[in-house]
């Protein structure tokens, strides 16, 4: 596995509405995945509509700090305890506006893939939130 780190600025100043979009399931749902559900700290993201192929993962939240971080580790990667992936909010010391840093892993030829999957998703993000 190869350790991807994205870092996005944010339209915002304070770390309370970033934080509302990466720790809570219906946020996430408005920008990461088609469906997020959590049950505790069992979370499951699906891709897909219902009348269409789906695809459904689940993950576990690891660790959470009120607005600074939250990561989470895809169930299917328990094997791998460096495996994980975190969206954490960190205040820019030359802007002072806040940026998301994405840390995620991927087998290397996937790299590329993943890259455009968080670019994408960053777009979502920032269409539904103005982020």
């Amino acid at each position: 596995m190869q350790k991807l780190t994205l870092e996005y600025e944010l339209q915002a100043r304070s770390p309370q509405i970033p934080w509302t979009m990466i720790s809570e399931a219906g946020s996430l749902q408005k920008w990461i995945a088609d469906t997020v559900t959590a049950d505790g700290d069992q979370w499951t993201f699906t891709w897909g509509q219902p009348w269409t192929e789906r695809d459904t993962k689940t993950a576990t939240v690891v660790e959470a700090v009120k607005h600074s971080h939250i990561r989470l580790r895809w169930d299917y990667q328990e094997e791998d305890p460096d495996a994980y992936w975190e969206m954490r909010i960190e205040q820019s010391e030359l802007t002072g506006h806040l940026n998301l840093l994405i840390t995620d892993y991927a087998d290397a030829e996937d790299i590329d893939d993943l890259r455009d999957l968080w670019d994408s998703n960053l777009e979502r993000l920032h269409r539904v939130s103005g982020l």
